[in-house]
């Protein structure tokens, strides 16, 4: 099993490296509840320290899907399409998925997800607390005066 490399950590950020998409199949899991491995995943929250959200990098085989549909009980869950394409299905609603989609589900959305190409689909999944979003983006920033490090 592949190791998350820390790249630098401070009391205001951490920084971690995966590697390359294609290297995500090194990294697996024992999931908590069946026992089984799971292969080309890899959570984030702790590895960055993250108080707020959880990440995860997650693959699928070519023409396979996820063994099992799902909801939770107080996160959503938004689902980022890096690689590959096939369907996606919340309740009894399945819709085609590729490269660049983005599907949000509620807590209650009973979801599941299916790589149809010949390739690996890898997705990203950001799990938050429905909502716990006060405010976001320019709402949510203020600039700062401040030297940047790198020489263009």
């Amino acid at each position: 099993m592949k190791e998350i490399e820390k790249l630098a950590e401070n009391i205001n950020y951490s920084a971690v490296n995966l590697g390359n998409l294609e290297e995500l199949m090194e990294y697996s899991l024992i999931h908590p509840v069946n026992k089984q491995e799971i292969e080309g995943k890899v959570f984030l929250k702790d590895a960055i320290q993250s108080t707020g959200s959880e990440i995860s990098f997650n693959s699928l085989p070519p023409e396979s899907e996820q063994p099992y549909f799902h909801i939770h009980r107080k996160n959503e869950e938004v689902y980022i399409i890096l690689k590959g394409f096939g369907f996606f299905q919340v309740d009894g609603e399945c819709m085609e998925i590729k490269e660049g989609s983005v599907v949000k589900v509620t807590p209650e959305g009973i979801r599941g997800i299916r790589n149809s190409s010949k390739d690996i689909m890898i997705y990203i999944v950001v799990q938050t607390k429905e909502n716990s979003l006060e405010e976001h983006t320019t709402n949510d920033g203020t600039r700062v005066p401040f030297e940047p490090k790198w020489k263009s």
